[in-house]
């Protein structure tokens, strides 16, 4: 697999993937962005590009909050769906899904690129339990061909999210 590592400086000002890299270093996370030849739209193309499992593939998934009618973003393992029944009965919460316009405008990343850092704004989030079994997990970067690796541990403390279960049965 054919892959490129970008540096901060060649990153293009004012772009969603530089973004992400100004947000990581704010937040204390090392990471290195890799723009991949191959797609890492699916977690299963990620998983190929990245040679790893997929369920050490992270999913950025926004929803709207349907009580609070705010996005949310939930941090899912790419072996799992988030289940929302479950997330509602057992967590409070009501989610929905989120018009691609509107995630583009409040988090600055189009669908397939949805990076876990770097927001417009200030988002909830919450990670599958399920990805802190690993070492290291990848995230897309603000880009459907860009990722980065990082400890998930580290991830959940620089984002604030919530570790949760987002199915049932890994309660």
């Amino acid at each position: 697999m054919s892959k490129t590592v970008l540096k901060r400086d060649e990153l293009p000002a004012g772009s969603s993937i530089r973004r992400v890299s100004e947000t990581a270093t704010e937040l204390g996370l090392d990471i290195e962005i890799v723009r991949m030849a191959d797609s890492t739209r699916t977690a299963e193309d990620a998983a190929a590009a990245c040679q790893c499992q997929v369920g050490q593939i992270v999913k950025s998934l926004v929803f709207e909050n349907s009580d609070t009618g705010a996005i949310t973003l939930l941090l899912v393992s790419g072996a799992h769906n988030a289940d929302l029944d479950h997330l509602a009965s057992v967590h409070g919460l009501k989610l929905g899904r989120c018009d691609g316009r509107r995630v583009r405008d409040e988090t600055g990343f189009a669908i397939g690129g949805v990076a876990p850092i770097g927001h417009k704004i200030a988002v909830p989030v919450y990670m599958d339990e399920a990805l802190m079994s690993h070492d290291i997990v990848w995230a897309a970067a603000g880009r459907p061909d860009s990722v980065f690796s990082v400890d998930p541990k580290a991830l959940a403390q620089a984002t604030g999210a919530s570790v949760i279960s987002v199915r049932p049965g890994s309660d």
